[in-house]
């Protein structure tokens, strides 16, 4: 049987790289596609998969790099653009997204899955509606398509617990909006588990997952949790709506933005759901406290 060979989208990212690795291990032949990869970056490849820079929003460049695809995994995303008007959010996943899709049709590669987010297409956020608009567009694509939905993703590196690290490795209180807000998070692992087993199982064509995991947290819990694990003693104060959308609007200002304006509309909805897309492959979803040693020593 001729080797699989697999074209990851944004696998030099924190998802790709776990996905990347899992893939070599399973087989297959892996090829990433960057837009540009630092020497860090280039570091982190998983030894035996290939690597093309070029324009990932150029239909013209993906069909080159298709041309002996068997399947497409597209991870490539951001948590924040640049401004707050949501043409960031827009080019990259709504533009990407129908690039790509232009690109397999002309190619002939019909497998396709797309990372995508528990809530996409709900409320007020750029981020959340562009992600829903990116779904529509795969449905309506014809090809053969499977959609994954996280929650917030936990693992070595995320920008979960240890941005949370960073910010208790200084402040003995940490003011947070929507403190009581709920996530589900899902261990990163069992996140490219489930890619794996969508790739090989034919009736998760045409389906959604979303991917959970087993424990519900607020946010404090979750800040809490990473101050705990580095045997910390801090104060988290949950602050009312007014100061919490404060607290978004300097934020928008400060490098990095710990937390921008759509963050703070992201979290009106709490990142949870009663579909265990985990289970529905297979896959037993891992407690993330067990895991957090491992996430703590990569941060």
């Amino acid at each position: 049987m001729a080797q699989r060979h697999v074209v990851v989208l944004g696998g030099t990212g924190f998802v790709g790289r776990h996905l990347v690795a899992r893939l070599l291990r399973g087989g297959d032949r892996v090829t990433v596609l960057s837009r540009g990869v630092d020497a860090g970056k280039r570091r982190l490849k998983p030894e035996g998969a290939s690597l093309i820079e070029g324009d990932v929003a150029d239909a013209n460049f993906l069909a080159a790099v298709l041309d002996d695809a068997d399947a497409v995994v597209n991870l490539i995303g951001i948590l924040n653009e640049k401004g707050d008007r949501g043409d960031g959010f827009e080019r990259v996943f709504v533009g990407i997204v129908d690039a790509l899709i232009d690109a397999m049709q002309r190619m002939g590669v019909r497998r396709l899955l797309q990372m995508s987010a528990v809530n996409a297409g709900r409320g007020d956020s750029h981020y959340l509606q562009a992600r829903g608009r990116a779904e529509q567009h795969v449905r309506a694509s014809g090809l053969d398509w499977t959609l994954l939905r996280p929650s917030v993703i936990a693992g070595p590196g995320d920008g979960l617990f240890c941005r949370f690290d960073g910010l208790l490795k200084f402040a003995p209180v940490l003011p947070i909006g929507r403190a009581d807000a709920r996530f589900q998070p899902v261990w990163v692992g069992d996140v490219v588990e489930a890619y794996a087993k969508a790739l090989d199982e034919p009736r998760s064509i045409g389906q959604s997952y979303d991917l959970i995991g087993p424990d519900v947290m607020t946010l404090k819990q979750i800040v809490k949790l990473a101050a705990r694990g580095r045997g910390r003693h801090r104060v988290v104060l949950g602050l009312p709506p007014s100061l919490g959308k404060l607290q978004a609007e300097v934020g928008e200002w400060l490098p990095g933005k710990p937390i921008s304006r759509d963050n703070w509309r992201s979290l009106q909805l709490d990142s949870v759901s009663l579909e265990d897309g985990l289970r529905r492959l297979g896959i037993a979803p891992t407690p993330v406290e067990s895991k957090l040693p491992e996430i703590l020593a990569g941060c």
